[in-house]
C-alpha cells in the first residue's frame, strides 16, 4: 500500500529532508521528502512490510539524523485500522541538529547608515547590512519591529514598538533610490541635496526626513502612481492584503485630513464602518481615490522588503523580525477591530532594575476572552503577515502571552499595576492568612480615578472584580508596610511571595497553552521570545514544550540567587547576546557599576587584578567570543559591540551608541551608525577578524 510520511520541520537554514528506509537485510534507501509551506515535510512510497526508518537533514552537504524522543522509527502496514483510507504515518516535530549554531546581527533598520540613504536607514541599507552580515561568516540579521507608527507626524512617533498597525510598514523605510526618477529636474536636484544634508547628520532628524520621504512619494505617486495601480503586481498584492490594507488607508486619509491619529478626537469615523470597504476599495469612486497615496506606498514598501528577503536567501542570511507585544492606543488596529482591547487598562511591566516605578507603556490590554473566541485569528493573520518577510521573529515581552502587567486608566505609575488575567486573593484569604480586617481595610487603594493618585499601599482592588485583592507591587519600600507589627509583615510577605511566585502558575500555563501553540505552528519562522523580567516558572514549561528559544543575557540571570549568568551553560534552544536596544551597550555596561564590573572580571571571566577600564578592544573581543563558544544555538551581538573589539573603528563616546532607555516613556529613537555600512564592508581587517572569531565558535 501507498503511505505518506510526514513530518514537522520549520526550515530556516535553507536545508534538504530526507527519509531513510532500513530493510531487515540492512540495506538502506534514502528518499527525498518535499514542502510546499516549509513546516510540514513529506514523501510517499509503496510499504508491503514492516519497516523501520529515520530522518536525515542535510544542509550545507552534510547530513545528520534525527535524534529525537517521540519518532516510533517503525511502521508496519498490517496495523493500519482502515487500508480503505489514505495512509498517513505523522511523526512528531523533530529539532535541529545539534550543530546548528548560528552568529548574528542586531541593529535596527532606522540606524543604518549608507552613502545614498535619506537620513535614516531604509531597506536598500537593509540590503547591503545582508551583504556584511554574509561576509563575516554570520548567518542571521536581526531587526527591530518596521510597523507604521505614524500618529502625529512628530517625533514621539519614533517609538518603533507603538505600531499604528501591525501589517503595514512603515514609509521611513522606502529606498528612494529603488523607485523611477523624478523627472522634474529641479525637484531632482533639491532632494539630493537634502538627502545629502540629512544623510551628513550624526542622529536622525526623524520629523525632517519623514516629511521629506512623504513629499517625494507624493511626488512619484503624481507621476507614476496611475500606471502602478494598474499593474497586475499591485491588484494581486490589494487582494491579498486588502483586510487590513483598506482600513488602514482610510485611517490614514482621515488621521491626515484631522490633524490628529487620536480617533475619538475625530469629527466622525471614530471607528470602522466595514459598510464603507465596498466603495473604498472600486477604483471608480472618489474614496479609492483618496486612499490611494497609502495604498500605493504600502504596495511599494511591501515590494521592496519582499526583495530583501529573498536576496537574504540567496546569500544564506536569516532576516529575524520582531513582534511586538502591544499596539497604539489609537492606532489603526484598534480603530477597526477595538472589540480585541481593553481601553480602560495600560500595558506596562512591573519595577526592575530599568525602572523602580515600574513600566506604563500606554498601550491597550487586549481582551483575549474575545481574541479566544474566534481562535486568535487576529493574531494568526498576524504571524502569517511577518512570515512573508521573515524566517524568524522574536515575540516582544513573551510574558504578555501569560499574563499583562495592567495599570488602569488614567493611572501614570507602574506600581498600582496588576497581573491580569490572575487569581486574585480574597478577604478571607487575606485575613486567615495573618492580616487583620483593619489593615486590609486601612491599607487598600481605593477604586482609581485620579492619575496622580498615591502608591502607599498594601492591596489593590482587582479590575473587574472590586471584592478581591492583588498584593501591591514593592509593597515592601512603603511606609505603611513599615508600620506593620512583626506579625503582619511575615504575614504580608508570605502571602506576596505565594501571590508573585508560586499561585498563579499552573493557571498562567494554561493561558499561554490556550494562544501560544496555534501561532507558533501557524508559519515555518523559527519562534524566539523575549522571557526576561519577573517570569514565572511556568514560562519555561511552554517553552520547552513549544520549542521556542529564550533570550539569555549574562548580566540578566534567570536565577534570582546569581548576579550574573554563566554562558557555558546556555540551553541550546536559545539566543545568546551581550545587550540590547533596551539595555546599555557592553562598553556603557562595562563602565556603569565599578564594584559590579569588578566581580564579573574576577569571577566570571576569571581573571586577577583589578578590571581595566575603558573597555579595552581586547577584552570586548574575549567577552565576545565567550558567547560564540556557548551552547545556544543563535549568538546575536549588537553592532555596536561587534565594533567595541576594535578601538580605532568604534565610536570614541560610547554613551552615544545606546538605543533605547526603557525608564523614559518620551525616549527618541534616533540612534544611527557612525559608520557608512560600504566602509564597514570595505574594511578587511575587522571583517576577518570577526568571521576567524565565528569559526573558532564553531558557528556555521
Amino acid at each position: 500500500m501507498n503511505i505518506r510520511f510526514e513530518i514537522e520541520y520549520r526550515t530556516i537554514f535553507g536545508e534538504d529532508l530526507f527519509l531513510n528506509v532500513l530493510e531487515h537485510d540492512g540495506s538502506q534507501t534514502r528518499y527525498a521528502m518535499s514542502t510546499r509551506d516549509g513546516i510540514i515535510w513529506s514523501s510517499e512510497l509503496a510499504v508491503d512490510h514492516a519497516i523501520d526508518y529515520f530522518y536525515t537533514v542535510n544542509w550545507q552537504g552534510r547530513e545528520k539524523r534525527s535524534e529525537w524522543v517521540f519518532c516510533p522509527h517503525s511502521f508496519d502496514p498490517k496495523e493500519v485500522s482502515n487500508p480503505d483510507l489514505p495512509a498517513v504515518q505523522r511523526d512528531a516535530w523533530m529539532d535541529a541538529p545539534e550543530d546548528f549554531r548560528v552568529a548574528g546581527t542586531l541593529i535596527p533598520v532606522f540606524s543604518l547608515r549608507s552613502r545614498r540613504s535619506f537620513g535614516v536607514g531604509d531597506f536598500g541599507d537593509l540590503r547591503q547590512m545582508v551583504d556584511w552580515v554574509a561576509t563575516t561568516g554570520q548567518r542571521l540579521l536581526q531587526i527591530l519591529p518596521i510597523n507604521d507608527t505614524t500618529s502625529s507626524h512628530t517625533w514621539a512617533d519614533s517609538y518603533p514598538y507603538s505600531c499604528i498597525s501591525v501589517f503595514a510598514l512603515h514609509p521611513q523605510y522606502v529606498e528612494l533610490g529603488a523607485l523611477p526618477p523624478l523627472k522634474n529636474e529641479a525637484d531632482r536636484k533639491r532632494f539630493d541635496l537634502l538627502r545629502q544634508e540629512l544623510n551628513a547628520l550624526t542622529q536622525i532628524d526623524y520629523e525632517r526626513v519623514n516629511a521629506a520621504k512623504t513629499e517625494y512619494l507624493q511626488l512619484i505617486y503624481e507621476q507614476d502612481g496611475k500606471k502602478t495601480l494598474a499593474a497586475a503586481e499591485f491588484k494581486d498584492f490589494f487582494a491579498d492584503n486588502e483586510r487590513w490594507l483598506v482600513p488602514y488607508a482610510q485611517y490614514c486619509y482621515l488621521r491626515d485630513a484631522y490633524g490628529t491619529g487620536d480617533f475619538s478626537q475625530w469629527p466622525d469615523h471614530n471607528t470602522w464602518n466595514e459598510a464603507d470597504r465596498k466603495v473604498l476599495s472600486n477604483p471608480r469612486n472618489k474614496a479609492f481615490k483618496d486612499i490611494a497615496f497609502y495604498l500605493f506606498v504600502q504596495f511599494v514598501l511591501a515590494q521592496q522588503l519582499s526583495a530583501v528577503h529573498a536576496y537574504a536567501r540567496t546569500r544564506g542570511v536569516i532576516l529575524k523580525g520582531d513582534i511586538p507585544i502591544g499596539v497604539a492606543r489609537h492606532g489603526c488596529d484598534v480603530w477597526q477591530e477595538p472589540r480585541y482591547f481593553n481601553l480602560n487598562g495600560q500595558a506596562g511591566a512591573p519595577p526592575d532594575d530599568f525602572a523602580e516605578d515600574g513600566q506604563n507603556w500606554g498601550f491597550p490590554t487586549y481582551n483575549w476572552d474575545e481574541m479566544l473566541r474566534d481562535g486568535c485569528q487576529w493574531w494568526e493573520r498576524r504571524f502569517r503577515n511577518m512570515a512573508h518577510y521573515f524566517d524568524a521573529y522574536r515575540i516582544d515581552h513573551v510574558l504578555g502571552f501569560f499574563r499583562i502587567w495592567e495599570i488602569p486608566v488614567p493611572v501614570k505609575s507602574g506600581l498600582l499595576g496588576q497581573f491580569s488575567p490572575s487569581q486574585a486573593l480574597t478577604r478571607e484569604e487575606i485575613i486567615n492568612a495573618g492580616i487583620s480586617e483593619e489593615t486590609l481595610k486601612n491599607n487598600t487603594a481605593p477604586i482609581i480615578k485620579d492619575a496622580n493618585v498615591s502608591t502607599d499601599y498594601l492591596f489593590l482592588r482587582d479590575h473587574k472584580n472590586p471584592e478581591v485583592f492583588h498584593p501591591r507591587i514593592s509593597a515592601q519600600k512603603t511606609s505603611c508596610f513599615s508600620r506593620l507589627s512583626n506579625q503582619e509583615q511575615q504575614a504580608y510577605n508570605a502571602l506576596y511571595d505565594n501571590y508573585f511566585y508560586h499561585r498563579n502558575n499552573q493557571f498562567w500555563y494554561e493561558e499561554a497553552m490556550q494562544k501560544l501553540p496555534k501561532l507558533v505552528k501557524a508559519t515555518r519562522m523559527l519562534c524566539c521570545a523575549e522571557d526576561l523580567g519577573m517570569v514565572p516558572a511556568c514560562v519555561q514549561w511552554v517553552m520547552d514544550e513549544l520549542g521556542i528559544l529564550s533570550l539569555e543575557l549574562e548580566s540578566m540571570p534567570k536565577e534570582a540567587w546569581v548576579r550574573f549568568g554563566h554562558v557555558e551553560r546556555n540551553p541550546r534552544r536559545s539566543v545568546a547576546t551581550i545587550s540590547s536596544h533596551d539595555t546599555p551597550t557592553l562598553r556603557m555596561w562595562w563602565d556603569e557599576d565599578y564594584e559590579r564590573t569588578q566581580d564579573y572580571y574576577n569571577n566570571i571571566l576569571g581573571m586577577e587584578g583589578p578590571a581595566p577600564h575603558p573597555l579595552s578592544g581586547q577584552m570586548a573581543r574575549h567577552i565576545i567570543q565567550r558567547h560564540l563558544d556557548c551552547p545556544s544555538m543563535l549568538c546575536v551581538i549588537a553592532l555596536q559591540d561587534w565594533l567595541a573589539i576594535d578601538e580605532h573603528l568604534r565610536l570614541k563616546d560610547a554613551n552615544a551608541e545606546r538605543i533605547n532607555i526603557p525608564a523614559n516613556p518620551r525616549h527618541y529613537w534616533r540612534y544611527r551608525m557612525h559608520l557608512n555600512i560600504e566602509d564597514l564592508k570595505n574594511d578587511k581587517s575587522f571583517t576577518e577578524g570577526i568571521r576567524e572569531m565565528i569559526v573558532k565558535g564553531n558557528r556555521v
